[in-house]
Formats: C-alpha cells, sequence, structure tokens
C-alpha cells in the first residue's frame, strides 16, 4: 500500500508538462479549469472519432479510498500512512484513490489517453488510470497519460485517479482529468494465463485498511501483489490469482485487495515490453526476490529500503492458514488468472470448498474466497446442494480439475460452459 518518493519537478514545470500532454492527446474544446500558476489550459485537436469525457471529481463514496473534493479539487484526505512501521513492506507514502463507475463507449476502442491539470508539491505523485472490459474479464490498470493501448478492442471501460504524498506532506490537488477513447491503435493477440512460483508471506494487519479501501479482518482471505495493475476495486475479485502449495496439495483462490508487499509498480508477470519497472529481470522473477537474492538494486526496493525476505506475494491471515494450511513462509505457485481466457465464476458466498468430486464426500483440495473469479473448465451433474444463489446438482470443473458447486456462484461470464 506504498508509493515511491520519486523527485517531483515544481509547479510551473507541472504546468509545462501538462500542456505538452494536452497538446499531444486532446481536442480543441472548452478550458480545464487553471494550474495553481493560473495557466489556463486549452486542448487541442484530436483524430476523429475520439470519443471524449471529463472525470467528476466532485463526487467522493464510499468505495473511494482517503480521498476528497476540497478547495476547488480532489485531494488526500489524510497525508499519513497510519499503523505501519518504517520497515514495513506496505508503509512508504499515504496514498488515496478515487474510483469512477465503469462507462460504456459508444463505439469499440483500443486506446484510451488521459490529460490532468492538476498542481503537484515536490514529493507527492498523481496518476490517471484505466483499464477495459473483455469477454475474460477486465485488463489490468494503466497508467493513462501516455495512452493505454488495449489488446483486442473493447466497449466498456473504467478509469481512476490514484494520489500520494510523503507521510504528513503536502497533497496535491487535481483540477481536472480528461479521457479520449479511439479506435486507432492495433491490437496484438491476447495472451494466456500465467503461472510463476514466487514466496508468500502472511499480511496479518488486522484492523487496517488496504489499498482498495478494505478494513482487514481476523481470518481474511485476500492477497496481495506489488502492483496496482492487479489491484481489484473494493467488493470485487476482477483480479483472483489461484494459489498453491508447490506439491499442489492446497490452492486457494484470492481476489487481490492489497499491494505489496515491498514495492508498488512490480507486475513481474508481465513480459520486459509491458512490465512497469525493472524490465532486465526475467519474466516471473519479482524485483524483491532478485534484491534479496542477488543484491539487485543494491538489495533494496523501489523505495531505497532493505530487503528483508524474497517475497513477491502476501496472503492474508485466512488464505495463509486456511487456504494453503501454511504455517511459516513458503514458495508457492501463483496463477494470474486475469492474463488468462474462458469462463469464469464469480463465488458469491465463500470461502467455498474446492472438491476433489462432484459432492461434498470428496476430500477438500482448498478454498474460493468470495468475490474470487475461478476458471470454469465444464461442468458435471452430482450431488444436490441447496445454496444462496440456487439449488443445483451442478458441479462446475475448474482448470485445476477441482470442483465447486453451482449454488454458490453468483455469475458466469466470458463465454458458456459446455457440459464435461
Amino acid at each position: 500500500m506504498t508509493r515511491p518518493r520519486c523527485p517531483i519537478p515544481s509547479v510551473a514545470l507541472i504546468a509545462t508538462l501538462t500542456l505538452l500532454l494536452t497538446a499531444a492527446f486532446l481536442p480543441t474544446t472548452d478550458p480545464l479549469p487553471a494550474a495553481s500558476n493560473g495557466t489556463s489550459i486549452s486542448l487541442v485537436a484530436a483524430a476523429a472519432g475520439d470519443e471524449r469525457w471529463s472525470a467528476d471529481l466532485t463526487i467522493v463514496d464510499r468505495d473511494d479510498v482517503n480521498v476528497r473534493h476540497a478547495d476547488g479539487g480532489l485531494r488526500l484526505r489524510e497525508a499519513r500512512s497510519h499503523g505501519r512501521g518504517a520497515r514495513s513492506p506496505h508503509s512508504a507514502v499515504a496514498e488515496g484513490m478515487l474510483l469512477a463507475a465503469p462507462r460504456t463507449l459508444t463505439r469499440p476502442a483500443t486506446r484510451v489517453r488521459a490529460e490532468i491539470s492538476a498542481a503537484v508539491p515536490a514529493g507527492a505523485t498523481v496518476e490517471a488510470q484505466v483499464r477495459g472490459w473483455r469477454a475474460a474479464g477486465w485488463t489490468e490498470w494503466r497508467a493513462a497519460t501516455a495512452g493505454v493501448v488495449f489488446d483486442r478492442p473493447v466497449t466498456r471501460v473504467q478509469t481512476r485517479v490514484v494520489l500520494t504524498a510523503p507521510n504528513g506532506g503536502a497533497t496535491a490537488t487535481v483540477r481536472g482529468v480528461r479521457y479520449a477513447a479511439d479506435a486507432s491503435a492495433a491490437v496484438s493477440a491476447a495472451t494466456p494465463g500465467r503461472t510463476f512460483r514466487v514466496y508468500a508471506t502472511r499480511i496479518g494487519l488486522v484492523g487496517e485498511l488496504t489499498a482498495n479501501g478494505r478494513t482487514v479482518q481476523p481470518r481474511d482471505h485476500f492477497a496481495a501483489l506489488p502492483s496496482r495493475r492487479g489491484l481489484s476495486p473494493l467488493n470485487t475479485g476482477d483480479y483472483t490469482v489461484r494459489v498453491c502449495t508447490t506439491n499442489g496439495s492446497r490452492c486457494e483462490y484470492a481476489p487481490v485487495w492489497d499491494v505489496g508487499p515491498w514495492n508498488t509498480r512490480d507486475d513481474y508477470w508481465n513480459p520486459s515490453s509491458v512490465r512497469e519497472n525493472w524490465k532486465n529481470l526475467p519474466q516471473g522473477r519479482p524485483e524483491a526476490q532478485a534484491a534479496y537474492q542477488s543484491g539487485y538494486n543494491g538489495g533494496r526496493d523501489q523505495f531505497g529500503r532493505t530487503v528483508l525476505n524474497p517475497a513477491g506475494i502476501d496472503l492474508a491471515d485466512g488464505t495463509f492458514w486456511d487456504g494453503l494450511r501454511l504455517t511459516t513462509n513458503a514458495w508457492v505457485d501463483v496463477a494470474y488468472l486475469w492474463t488468462g481466457g474462458g469462463p469464469r465464476g464469480v463465488v458469491g458466498d465463500g470461502p467455498l470448498n474446492i472438491r476433489t468430486g462432484a459432492s461434498t464426500s470428496y476430500a477438500s483440495r482448498g478454498l474460493a474466497a468470495r468475490l474470487a473469479h475461478v476458471p470454469i473448465q465444464c461442468y458435471v451433474t452430482g450431488q444436490s446442494v441447496a445454496g444462496p444463489y440456487r439449488t443445483t446438482t451442478r458441479w462446475n470443473r475448474l482448470a485445476s480439475g477441482q470442483y465447486v458447486s453451482h449454488a454458490y456462484i453468483s455469475g458466469v461470464y466470458g463465454g458458456s460452459v459446455p457440459a464435461c
């Protein structure tokens, strides 16, 4: 739940950079509110066919995290990171996030671009991010000021504004964010799902807030990854990982609700062409692991802290103790399910047992957390189960070969599910 203390230019330089981004990306229309130095930002012509809209920064609701609208713009509500020690992998800066409602586009788009008008003091950051909906679920979040290109056309997008500040430092004031979507960018073939072996640590932190605004509960079921690109909005499992012990005896499907450990811009599961930082590391190698094992980056994380373990994923207590039945930090095999395709079922109530056969008499091989998205290969007829959504004899066989009762699945997307 941290961001780097990147050196930030002066407000005057920020205004200049904003003007350059504006000229590159957006069309002529009414000017945005003035920057902090009084510069009025006008927009220049964009390609024909662009769809354009502005973020409403005045609406802050319970799905948003540590932000408020004041002094004519969006600001951090509190510029402090509460309850996190200086050596914690989740403690470098204060942060907040405004999440917009999904937007249905008038026509399919392959690219979305953003322009920000903001006063940004030294040490603070502001970033506009976007994701697109595909048949197999949401894409990862991407920074949109340089333009986000999707691997296939999307008809629905969601945006968010992320602010950070040094603990106790000055916060940025965001006056406006404008977006443009178009279909002029070429798309590439989709990639299959990815699985890597990484080191897992236990989150703990009961009572603290996650990066998406959840208060951590005792025996909670979720995971944290060191990049916001795979962070699910509050009360969703849009980004779900399947975490298994290395011998495959136990697995849990868990939504990603926090950012960490150690880094916040390390989407190590992506190839170097996409990976945000540390592109010279092998795909699947977390920066913290490289720093700890081989002294990469001087043995430090992106904030300059000495890395004390090679963790590439954090697990909430319920996932750690009950899902995987771990007793200490351990290596695990992690599948980043949003990088795959095919039908997905949403676990509406859980944690739900995943079993070796289509009956409660079969052994449990792990859990699927509430709101997790699980890949469904096909379905079989088995024991009748009365659940919160239906009474049914249908059992879904997951891609891993285990089964879950369809009585606990609130919905299926990404395609039809065939009989096995």
